[in-house]
């Protein structure tokens, strides 16, 4: 994997400095609808069809081994590797009232995905952005709470099929209500993921000076995902800064520009300790980050550095499928570092070979456990080979493949661990997204 990360490097260097890395205002976009003349009520929305596959390599060794490693499997179901899905389906409204004074912002899930698979179609977004006091707007609601560029930004806008090591493990929150550690007990999912949002209100504004824009939003929130209201009497604190040198071509998730950006987020989680047994306890859970983006003409990059601190996901028990029985009776289920560390980042590029085709490169690595014990330290590394075809500017095919890795970089090779991780199997997905 060492020659990946030279290759990424590499080509992500060349790009950036001889083009002297996507460049856009996140909390604008999404919670301002613009000039008057917008609409009063716009219905809008996405589809994403997708085709994902793995070779569906089993378990190698473990309690659970002979079985499917949930790595393998395709999410959300984890009951195949080779499938056809209705990755998403959303639809909403948005629009504006009072000569822009009052911006609304509505979007529904249908999909099948994290969001939906517990308790079915979810209300993803709901808020309202009042713009009365000059220098200031304020947005109340349900939304995606401000922070690094790849959660942030919108789905539909992704240039991958799927997040980075680092988002989808210390961004993309999974709740449930115990800590994993009860024997013989499924510690499954409580509802939706946190989809990277929030209810809560938050502060924001854009300043132009010229050819660069500064932004600035902070947010307090419940800290406890989507569609439910707080469960511990913390709030969760989100702040981010942006500066972004735009370059006067494109508009909207493609506008170009060079932007810098840096966040952070601070909060607590509540988790039951042996079903009451232990009592309840709280958690620190700390993120924060910085990265870069760029856009223009055939080029685009972008690059990102996140790190955590306090409570962290951990994956399942021996890479099974949650649920799963093991040979000793050893029920696989979901598992949380209550007070760790981990960090990763991503490098990204692209160029667009004709007006309608784009090559893609992406390099991510996440070493998640960090202090603390050694034995429990894994590194997780994916170098996505991608590539999108716009038929128009609203639908595009998404092609990736993924050379994944994953090891236990502190225990021998011959370790059940790295026996496990050893056979995490590359993965191919093909994407059409048409937005309406």
């Amino acid at each position: 994997m060492q020659n990946k990360l030279s290759i990424a490097v590499s080509t992500a260097l060349l790009i950036m400095f001889s083009q002297q890395a996507v460049a856009v205002d996140w909390p604008t976009l999404q919670g301002l609808e613009g000039k008057k003349k917008e609409k009063a009520m716009k219905i809008w929305g996405f589809l994403e069809p997708e085709y994902a596959r793995t070779d569906g390599t089993n378990l190698k060794a473990g309690p659970w081994k002979g079985q499917e490693a949930v790595f393998n499997q395709i999410a959300p179901d984890n009951d195949t590797s080779d499938t056809f899905d209705m990755r998403r389906a959303r639809v909403g409204i948005r629009g504006q009232y009072d000569y822009n004074k009052i911006n609304y912002f509505f979007l529904s899930e249908f999909g099948n995905n994290g969001i939906t698979q517990k308790d079915g179609a979810q209300l993803t977004d709901a808020s309202v952005t009042l713009n009365y006091i000059p220098g200031v707007h304020f947005r109340v609601g349900q939304f995606k709470t401000p922070q690094g560029n790849e959660a942030q930004k919108a789905i539909h806008t992704f240039d991958y099929n799927n997040f980075t090591n680092a988002a989808n493990q210390l961004l993309l929150e999974r709740f449930t209500d115990e800590d994993g550690s009860r024997a013989g007990f499924a510690n499954g999912l409580n509802g939706p993921v946190g989809a990277f949002r929030d209810i809560g209100i938050q502060a924001f504004n854009t300043i132009k000076k010229g050819d660069r824009e500064f932004t600035y939003a902070a947010m307090i929130g419940n800290g406890n995902g989507i569609n439910r209201s707080d469960n511990d009497d913390n709030k969760d604190l989100y702040l981010l800064l942006s500066t972004e040198k735009l370059f006067g071509k494109g508009k909207g998730a493609r506008r170009e520009g060079f932007k810098t950006y840096g966040w952070y987020i601070d909060g607590k989680r509540t988790l039951d300790f042996a079903n009451g047994v232990a009592g309840k306890k709280e958690f620190d859970r700390t993120r924060y980050g910085v990265g870069t983006t760029y856009r223009k003409g055939k080029y685009r990059a972008a690059a990102e550095y996140v790190k955590a601190e306090g409570m962290i996901f951990n994956g399942t028990d021996g890479g099974a499928v949650p649920g799963a029985i093991g040979s000793g009776g050893q029920v696989a289920s979901f598992n949380y570092l209550t007070d760790n560390e981990a960090d990763g980042y991503h490098l990204d590029i692209g160029y667009k070979v004709t007006p309608k085709l784009e090559l893609d490169l992406r390099y991510d690595v996440l070493n998640r456990g960090t202090t603390g014990a050694s034995a429990i330290e894994r590194e997780f590394d994916t170098l996505t080979i991608g590539a999108q075809y716009f038929f128009s500017p609203k639908t595009r095919i998404i092609a990736n493949y993924e050379f994944r890795d994953a090891e236990a970089p502190n225990l021998p090779a011959s370790a059940v661990p790295n026996t496990i991780l050893d056979n995490t199997d590359d993965k191919l997905t093909l994407q059409v997204l048409h937005v309406f």
